[in-house]
């Protein structure tokens, strides 16, 4: 932190956020340690959203408990499913009791500001199973709900077995059509459908994701953590030793990437486009230039005509649609 505290040009801290592997693992002491450093060396805005990434196994009574006496006012849960059969498929740590439990005990100690995390989109879960995953975390009254498709990753055990045969493949339409489904079900309940997967009630937009979609500059902190102030991207080294030893030696392990201005426009692409608020062509000509915007709108055309994409008070946007194929769109309206 001490080496880092110049990167974000003394601008004030509104999110603080515990992520990366198991944060949960750290003891109340050791979250308000490292807390009270970032106190010392920035400003931190009196109503931070400060949130701890937690796995339903470490939310105990006694870890809550503790929990109450740190700055820590959001949590993010990574539920996935409330069966037993998905959990231990996924080879999850927590069983489906816990995941149950760790929701009521959160919310029983007084945390409110909760987002759970959902995966749809495998072999395992059919569509009675996704609705009823759905409903389980509206009926505990959570503000904000994350939900992914299945993703394999390289060199893991799935994607081992599936190459193998001992698995079946991910089915691309069973996960569009668990899509579409969640999107129908969370607009019925009201919540908003603010980016392609997060959902919340009003006021509950998640505000350290928010920034991150709007390209708001942040600083990460620990191995394999990535910082970005706009004009270059910074990411830690991924080896915890090879870490310690360069801190040690008051030295940054970071590779840094300088963003060329098409760099920039496409990052600006591929996360504006995935939110409700959508593509900003203003800002897009006054940041690169009318010929970014024609060139661009030229690349719109076919997905409007298919009516994936809609202009809307000179905004691009996704329809429904649209929403199934963000990804492949952002991609076709990169610059080169």
């Amino acid at each position: 932190m001490k080496l880092r505290a110049d990167y974000l040009n003394n601008k004030k801290i509104e999110t603080i956020y515990f992520g990366g592997g198991t944060p949960s693992t750290l003891e109340a002491a050791e979250i308000n340690l490292l807390i009270q450093q970032l106190a010392n060396i920035y400003e931190i805005s009196s109503n931070a959203e400060i949130t701890l990434e937690a796995n339903p196994d470490d939310l105990n009574l006694k870890k809550v408990t503790e929990l109450r006496n740190t700055p820590i006012n959001r949590f993010s849960i990574g539920i996935q499913s409330f069966y037993e059969e998905d959990l231990k498929w996924m080879n999850r740590a927590h069983n489906a009791q816990e995941a149950d439990s760790a929701i009521k005990r959160v919310q029983d100690a007084g945390f409110e500001n909760i987002t759970a995390d959902l995966i749809y989109g495998f072999p395992l879960l059919s569509d009675e199973k996704w609705l009823n995953n759905i409903h389980k975390l509206i009926g505990f009254q959570i503000p904000h709900i994350s939900a992914y498709s299945l993703t394999i990753e390289p060199r893991t055990a799935l994607a081992h077995f599936i190459k193998t045969g001992k698995q079946p493949a991910v089915d691309d339409e069973q996960s569009a059509e668990q899509f579409l489904l969640l999107m129908e079900v969370m607009s019925n309940f009201t919540y908003e459908h603010y980016e392609i997967s997060n959902f919340a009630l009003q006021n509950h937009y998640a505000v350290h994701n928010t920034n991150y979609w709007k390209s708001t500059p942040y600083l990460g902190i620990g191995p394999s953590a990535h910082s970005y102030n706009g004009l270059t991207r910074q990411w830690n080294i991924n080896n915890n030793v090879q870490y310690i030893n360069a801190i040690m030696k008051n030295t940054i392990p970071a590779e840094v990437e300088v963003l060329t201005p098409a760099d920039r426009l496409n990052e600006y692409i591929m996360t504006s486009l995935r939110t409700v608020w959508g593509l900003d062509l203003d800002y897009v000509e006054r940041t690169f230039g009318s010929s970014s915007v024609n060139a661009m709108l030229a690349r719109a055309e076919p997905f409007k005509k298919q009516k994936h994409l809609l202009v809307d008070k000179n905004h691009l946007k996704l329809t429904t649609t649209g929403k199934l194929l963000a990804d492949n769109i952002a991609a076709e309206l990169f610059t080169e």
